[in-house]
Parts: C-alpha cells; sequence; structure tokens
C-alpha cells in the first residue's frame, strides 16, 4: 500500500515549505471539505476547546480524507487515552496541548509513538490500521514514520524548559499558542504586542536550531506572513466560526452602506 496521503504534509514541510490551516470548532464536515477545496494544507480538529467529541471524530476526518486535506486534532489533554483514541481515528497528526517540561513531553511520546521509541496501545483494526487492510508489520513502521506528533508551548514555563523538551525524540513540531503565551507574561490576550511576538521568534529560532518544525496561531494573514518570514512552518490562520462570522459581518456592513 502506497503512502498516505496525510504523509504529504510531512513531505512538505521536510521540503522546507510553510503549511497554512484552520482550526475547527463547529464539528461540520461542510466547513472541513470546503476549507480542503480552498487549498488549505490541513485543518485542525479542536477537541480541547471545541465541541468535537470522539464519536464525531471519525467522520470529520474521513471528510478531510475525501478532499485531500491533512486533519490534525489538538487533542483534550495529556491522558493516554485522550492520544490514544485519536490517534485510532487516522489522523495525519496530533497537537497535545500545555507542555513545561521534559518528564511531560517524554510521556506523550510513550504514548503517541510504537516501539521501539513509545509504547502506543496497539489496535491493527483501528481505522489508523484500515481496519486490517495494512499489515501488522507495516502499520507500525508506517504510524512512526508518518504521523506527525506536535506539542504546544503555552506559557513561560513551557518556554524556559523549551532546551530539554527538545532533547526529547519522537516530537516532530513545537506549537506555539500565543494566547496562553501572552497571559503567562501578563500581558493576556496581546498577541501582537512585540514582547509576545519576540518571544515567538525566539522560540522559532531555538526549535529550528534543533531540526524540528514550528507551528503557531495567528488571528489573520499578516501575522502568518511576518512568522513565516520568521522561520515557522506550520501555521495556523483563525478559526472556523471566526472566519464564518468575518463573512457575515462583511457582508451586512455591504449591505447597510458601511465601510467594511
Amino acid at each position: 500500500m502506497k503512502d498516505s496521503m496525510n504523509y504529504s504534509l510531512k513531505k512538505k514541510l521536510e521540503e522546507g515549505n510553510v503549511v497554512i490551516g484552520s482550526f475547527i470548532k463547529a464539528a461540520n464536515p461542510a466547513l472541513i471539505e470546503i476549507l480542503g477545496m480552498s487549498g488549505m494544507d490541513y485543518v485542525l480538529l479542536d477537541m480541547e476547546h471545541g465541541p468535537v467529541s470522539m464519536e464525531k471524530l471519525e467522520d470529520l476526518i474521513r471528510a478531510a480524507d475525501a478532499v485531500g486535506v491533512c486533519a490534525f486534532v489538538r487533542v483534550a489533554g495529556q491522558q493516554e487515552s485522550d492520544i490514544l483514541h485519536a490517534l485510532d481515528k487516522g489522523p495525519g497528526g496530533v497537537l497535545v496541548p500545555m507542555m513545561n517540561n521534559k518528564a511531560d513531553t517524554q510521556k506523550i511520546v510513550k504514548y503517541a509513538r510504537y516501539s521501539p521509541i513509545g509504547e502506543r496501545g496497539i489496535d491493527i483494526y483501528s481505522r489508523a490500521a484500515r481496519f486490517g487492510y495494512i499489515s501488522k508489520t507495516d502499520f507500525f513502521s508506517r504510524a512512526n514514520r508518518e504521523t506527525l506528533l506536535a506539542i504546544q508551548i503555552e506559557g513561560e514555563e513551557g518556554a524556559n524548559n523549551l532546551d530539554e523538551i527538545l532533547s526529547v525524540d519522537g516530537i516532530d513540531i513545537v506549537y506555539v499558542g500565543p494566547y496562553d503565551l501572552s497571559q503567562s507574561m501578563g500581558i493576556p490576550g496581546q498577541i501582537n504586542d512585540a514582547r509576545v511576538i519576540d518571544k515567538v521568534k525566539e522560540i522559532a529560532k531555538t526549535v529550528a536550531a534543533k531540526g524540528k518544525f514550528v507551528g503557531v496561531y495567528v488571528d489573520d494573514v499578516e501575522t502568518a506572513r511576518l512568522y513565516a518570514e520568521a522561520g515557522v512552518q506550520f501555521i495556523s490562520i483563525s478559526v472556523d466560526v471566526r472566519i464564518f462570522a468575518e463573512a457575515c459581518d462583511s457582508m451586512v456592513q455591504a449591505f447597510h452602506g458601511k465601510d467594511v
């Protein structure tokens, strides 16, 4: 069986390309299809702050597969069950929130990777294993090779422990959550403040020097370009519900003759 479609995202990153996507909170397959048709590289299904249930997740990933966009899952937490159940649905990768130290990172790798890297629980009949259509030997090696594992640095504690976090093998992407980072810096919500931007750039430089990919969330395209120029390759621009809200605002204001 050929490499999975989701593997193309990792290849793009390895080739030095910047990939963009958006967070999905509405848990609506149609929105995922639309984002995929628009040319987005990935969708980030949010199980931490969004209403995406484990039962719904598999169908959302199917919607992404149908239009050739990589499905990434931000899991609810660092519990083994959060990570294992999400991975069994067959996404292109998972994003684990609130990573602060080396011990937590080692634990996540253990849960997300198969031997010899980790100890991920085995289900050879899961959707990730194509319900048994991938041979056992091929599945374990493919899963370790193709599935992207991202950890989220969301506060100064994680930023201060970045070197020890990066010493752990098995991580592909270090993703910066600027809102929580801004809160930990005493300026909550001010993600375009120069201090936050400089901190993200500092993290990006450190991560890139260790041969890992850097990810970040932004509210707008202008900030996305700024971070892309700073070496960030995995960029999440806005959220499905906000994109829809802005489109609605623009339509209403245009109808009433107001400046858009």
